[in-house]
């Protein structure tokens, strides 16, 4: 109980003019953490004072942005397993509040309508037309081409709901839904795209790197070969360097999506949010498991 009238005193003080008590009083709650930004968010209702309403957002805002900090870095030092559950990670950036059930629950009504299609002697490219027609045709997904540079396509929640998203937000899509179907289909981190890759299981020879066929999820999941890939690279002047047609690791692509949120955050002149996503980066470069 000490605890609460020590938070209810703390937030009662926000308002003081003199910076030295708000300094302090900032302190405090922030060692908090967590458990103040309910009595935070009622003060905020509550009072008529726009220097006091400013302050709690910060305050929330730094509570909330060190536990994005806190399990992304988790996240990555456990293995980054889970895709999705690191680009959902990522989402809680500028979705603090976000309803991830909610998404998996999404992601999961569309995995059920391609696992209704799927019949056990379909090739592989068959498999890969039925997710296709699903998602592009039955749900009515497709790349953002109007609005290309928009953060929102970075945010998975935005992209389920507006059904519009970037070559990665939709590769995370795409990916996450084969491979809880058990199709071997793994992000390609190319340079000025991303597309996926169908893995051979049988090791096949002459699958060069693995792999069976590419699919770009930006362009409604178009099955390509190899030799596309070399035109592509070649008409960026790049050398066909191996990393450019086989699978990347998770983290390789959520650090794509963070180099994505930083240029488009970059383009709108946020500077702040450059500055924490640039943060966001350094964990995933530092001790590199």
């Amino acid at each position: 109980m000490e605890n609460i009238a020590e938070i209810s005193a703390l937030v009662k003080l926000l308002d003081d003019p003199d910076e030295e008590v708000y300094q302090h009083v900032e302190k405090k709650l922030l060692e908090y953490g967590g458990e103040v930004i309910h009595y935070l968010e009622n003060a905020w209702e509550q009072s008529f004072d726009s220097l006091m309403q400013e302050r709690i957002e910060n305050i929330v805002h730094q509570i909330q942005f060190k536990t994005v900090k806190e399990d992304l870095n988790l996240w990555y030092l456990s293995g980054a397993f889970d895709l999705l559950q690191g680009a959902l990670i990522i989402n809680r950036y500028q979705y603090p509040d976000l309803d991830e059930q909610k998404v998996i629950n999404q992601i999961e009504d569309i995995k059920r309508d391609i696992w209704l299609g799927l019949q056990y002697e379909m090739s592989s490219v068959e498999k890969v037309k039925l997710i296709n027609h699903v998602l592009y045709q039955q749900y009515g997904f497709g790349g953002n081409t109007k609005n290309h540079h928009d953060p929102q396509n970075s945010y998975l929640s935005q992209v389920l709901e507006s059904k519009k998203g970037n070559q990665i937000s939709l590769a995370i899509i795409y990916s996450t839904l084969a491979q809880k179907l058990d199709l071997p289909v793994y992000g390609i981190n190319l340079p000025q795209h991303f597309i996926l890759g169908y893995i051979d299981d049988s090791k096949q020879e002459g699958t060069e790197y693995g792999v069976l066929f590419y699919i770009n999820a930006f362009n409604r999941g178009n099955i390509f070969g190899k030799h596309d890939v070399d035109q592509f690279l070649r008409q960026l002047n790049l050398e066909a360097l191996p990393e450019y047609y086989k699978p990347c690791s998770n983290t390789d692509i959520i650090r794509r999506v963070i180099r994505n949120l930083i240029s488009a955050y970059e383009n709108a002149g946020a500077t702040e949010k450059v500055a924490e996503l640039n943060e966001l980066q350094q964990i995933l470069t530092e001790n590199n498991p």
